[in-house]
């Protein structure tokens, strides 16, 4: 598998963007180790471009005619190698070269067939769709390994989705535009094509793992069998005496949540930090007269549960384990000399390089981390990029994250393409 070409620009102007996007791609795939006949296409815009959603998807088309299948969404900020762009307009297309009978576009318009074996999934969704949850998790059932990776679309009006298969690929297209909302859309992978996948966290806990009681329905009423209210105020250091301190802190604080099933894997990692069964929901009410606090999110007796606020240094330390986790599953303990030095390169030679067996990227990012949250301009992506390197990258800030079977909040979603040698793909 050869790098895939991308590329990214801003611009008032749509046209102009689109311009500065295409000519980026053309150079890339002239160059030696890129795709130069790729057929399936990401494209990401920022919510500044969502009206003219539909102009830009025939235009990017009618410009790259061997591109067939287009999948993407929108977000208030979108980002590529070492970039942010968060609240101005901008687009970012990556190219993808993998075998046709591979991969699968699919949508509402157009669900993914019961003929494709679907491995993977990447996956796009409308954050107003009913039963949200349950469609992630009837679609990750319909991958071998249950495994997706994605996330809600974002954007201040239209929450489009791009979902454009070619030559046949998609019985069901009939005359759909490509560009839709709501419901599930995105790209449905074979076994053919190697991924790895991590969620990096971006809260610290701020108490003890406690066990969930006693519950109604998104209500915690009992935690460790003392009422929840009761736990929460005592781990927060806070009393209702004091309404207005107290409203404070808790506005401030979330709950992380393992599910009964999950359970008897700890909320914890040794480190401290949460582990990638934990969802992170908000606290959306209190009940004095029951003693009880709800979440934002169904909570069962069984579950464990964490008081958690957002925290900067823990999610870039997190996200540096994620990116380290990947090098290391990559990288061969005894590597090659060329995957050696294409890997300790300084900043100047970093570019991508085949041998770092890294094709292309997609990162999904929560909103509430986008923007300044890391400490200034696109300084989340150059996290990304000290901890992995120079790799063709493309993805969006989103209203909520899809890793597993799972919507998190919070958290970022680093997925890799792995470029494997040429006699071993497919």
């Amino acid at each position: 598998m050869k790098l895939f070409p991308y590329a990214h620009a801003t611009h008032p102007q749509w046209q102009m963007a689109a311009a500065l996007v295409l000519a980026q791609l053309r150079a890339q795939m002239a160059l030696h180790g890129y795709a130069s006949t790729p057929t399936l296409a990401l494209l990401y815009i920022t919510d500044h471009y969502a009206s003219d959603a539909q102009a830009i998807l025939e235009h990017l088309g009618a410009e790259m005619p061997l591109v067939t299948d287009w999948s993407g969404t929108v977000g208030v900020g979108i980002v590529s190698n070492n970039v942010e762009y968060w609240d101005e307009p901008a687009l970012a297309v990556m190219l993808l070269e993998i075998p046709g009978d591979q991969y699968r576009v699919f949508s509402g318009v157009a669900p993914l067939g019961l003929g494709f074996e679907a491995h993977t999934a990447l996956v796009h969704a409308d954050p107003e769709t009913a039963d949200l949850g349950e469609l992630i998790e009837e679609m990750a059932q319909r991958t071998d390994t249950r495994y997706l990776f994605g996330g809600l679309a974002s954007s201040r009006g239209l929450a489009v989705q791009f979902a454009v298969g070619g030559n046949g690929n998609i019985s069901g297209q009939g005359a759909a535009s490509g560009v839709f909302s709501g419901g599930l859309s995105g790209v449905a992978f074979g076994p053919g094509v190697a991924l790895v996948s991590r969620v990096t966290q971006g809260c610290m806990p701020v108490s003890a793992v406690h066990q969930v009681t006693d519950a109604d329905h998104n209500v915690a009423i009992a935690l460790d069998g003392e009422p929840a209210l009761d736990v929460m105020l005592n781990d927060l250091a806070i009393s209702l005496d004091q309404p207005h301190e107290a409203l404070e802190v808790v506005r401030a604080t979330l709950v992380g949540l393992v599910s009964a099933q999950n359970a008897p894997t700890s909320a914890l990692r040794q480190t401290g930090n949460f582990g990638e069964d934990v969802v992170v929901r908000h606290i959306v009410g209190l009940d004095p007269g029951r003693r009880a606090v709800a979440v934002a999110d169904r909570v069962a007796v069984g579950a464990q549960l964490v008081f958690c606020q957002r925290n900067v240094q823990a999610a870039r330390a997190d996200l540096t384990r994620i990116c380290a986790e990947i090098r290391e599953e990559l990288e061969p303990q005894e590597q090659e000399l060329e995957t050696a030095h294409a890997v300790q390169a300084s900043a100047l030679e970093s570019a991508p390089h085949p041998a770092r067996r890294i094709a292309g990227a997609v990162y999904v990012s929560c909103t509430g981390r986008g923007g300044q949250h890391f400490g200034g301009p696109s300084a989340e992506m150059q996290l990304v990029r000290r901890a992995l390197g120079d790799v063709p990258m493309v993805g969006f800030f989103a209203a909520g994250e899809i890793a597993h079977n799972h919507l998190y909040g919070y958290t970022g979603v680093l997925t890799v393409f792995m470029a494997l040698p040429e006699a071993a793909a497919l």
